[in-house]
């Protein structure tokens, strides 16, 4: 008998039959041959990747896109044409893998410049210097040093590209901006993904270069990652961990369009007193608040640091200006360029805690992550419930707090740390030492 000929088909988009609806999900799946998959899947993905390109461009510049998309349209054809920018992203991405070094000074000879100054910088001098990695194809590496002095990591291309002084890592390169919202990007900022519990757990940091379209839904992200450094369309605000990523803006970048990279005071990032003082509220005050809790001013804070300027932004800034040894207008409790740039650079002596001043008692120590946990009772839970309440956190409490942990204590927690700007597994209300530490300052 004759053996029957069995031909590979494309399913009918609109078939209802059988087999034209398991060829289309094993299409979707993307399952490899092997797996089961259909042997037009490879090329039916290529198909897709390509259309997705094209939609990107005809959307770009189609009709009601406005002049500023249409520049960014032909920057980014721009860009492709000389093979810095990947033409078609891939459809999914896994957990970029980007441990990196810490802090640290450049490996090269020392430059002039010196510990108190923060260089100053124009948006196109910082993407220029980006391209110049992207062109060179400089490899991935945490321990290597490009020829420029800088670390080979995803936080060393943008202490590069910021013209730092020194190799920063991603626990640090939010000292030199100042948090904006994503709305604001321009070319030249960055989106930072800091895992404070464990920083080799997807933290990454990527350059914006500017939104791909007019949705501003993708971007072209200017990054160090394995292989080798590279600029591609990338989903908002990245392909994993997307909400958790911080949009900052450089506080040396000036309005200009290129060319200068002089030395200027790290006052050049200092926003202005205007900034600061009663009846204000912008960025730059919320940016003050954490700089100071960082340096210890976090007991002055019951609720914040926010964007509205209050008197715990007083007084803490003070307890800051006294503690370098001001007094007088020095330490009138308004920031200026020197209180700036001495927070900015992480200078100076940090906030004395209020017991060594003859105040309040000492913070309480962490009991340790597992008093708080489901079945748990004991003297901490109440000690932790009773702070919530006082800080002003206590509203998911019907009665108590008392020495049983429950989902109050969870989600009270979990309000505390959302307010400090927390996301994700940072913010899923169980109080670890950071916690505690803010909660009791």
């Amino acid at each position: 008998m004759n053996v029957p000929v069995f031909e590979e088909y494309e399913p009918a988009c609109d078939c209802p039959c059988g087999g034209c609806a398991e060829q289309r999900r094993l299409l979707a799946q993307g399952l490899s041959l092997r797996a089961g998959g259909h042997p037009a899947a490879h090329g039916a993905r290529r198909v897709l990747v390509m259309a997705t390109a094209a939609g990107v461009a005809l959307g770009v510049t189609g009709a009601g896109a406005g002049e500023a998309d249409a520049d960014a349209a032909r920057a980014l054809g721009a860009a492709r044409a000389e093979g810095v920018v990947t033409a078609a992203a891939p459809v999914a991405k896994p957990d970029p893998q980007t441990p990196q070094g810490a802090s640290g000074p450049l490996h090269r000879p020392s430059s002039n410049h010196s510990a108190d100054t923060l260089r100053s910088t124009s948006r196109a001098d910082i993407i220029n210097r980006a391209k110049r990695w992207v062109s060179a194809k400089v490899p991935y590496s945490m321990t290597k040093y490009w020829s420029d002095g800088y670390r080979q990591d995803c936080s060393g291309y943008v202490s590069m590209a910021w013209n730092l002084d020194d190799n920063e890592w991603t626990g640090s390169l939010s000292r030199f901006g100042t948090r904006i919202d994503r709305s604001e990007l321009q070319p030249g900022d960055i989106l930072l993904f800091h895992n404070p519990s464990d920083p080799t757990k997807g933290s990454h940091v990527t350059i914006f270069g500017g939104w791909t379209d007019y949705t501003h839904d993708y971007y072209v992200a200017y990054e160090q990652t394995k292989p080798n450094t590279r600029a591609q369309s990338t989903p908002m605000a990245y392909w994993n961990n997307s909400a958790n990523y911080v949009a900052y803006r450089y506080n040396g970048v000036t309005g200009g369009t290129g060319g200068s990279s002089a030395n200027t005071s790290a006052a050049a990032g200092f926003p202005g007193a205007k900034s600061f003082g009663p009846g204000t509220r912008n960025a730059h005050v919320t940016r003050l608040g954490e700089m100071l809790v960082d340096r210890g001013g976090g007991r002055f804070y019951d609720v914040g640091p926010g964007p509205r300027w209050g008197d715990a932004d007083r007084r803490a800034t003070r307890a800051f200006q006294r503690a370098q040894g001001w007094r007088g207008a020095e330490a009138d409790g308004l920031p200026g360029p020197d209180t700036w740039r001495y927070l900015v650079k992480g200078r100076g002596k940090d906030i004395p805690k209020a017991g060594a001043a003859g105040g309040t008692r000492a913070r309480p120590a962490f009991p340790g992550a597992d008093r708080f946990r489901p079945g748990r009772s004991n003297s901490h839970v109440t000690q932790l419930g009773k702070r919530l309440v006082k800080r002003g956190y206590g509203r998911h409490y019907v009665s108590g707090p008392g020495p049983k942990w429950g989902e109050a204590d969870r989600r009270n927690v979990e309000a505390f740390q959302r307010a400090q700007g927390w996301r994700g597994s940072a913010a899923d209300g169980y109080p670890g030492p950071e916690t505690w530490r803010r909660l009791f300052a």
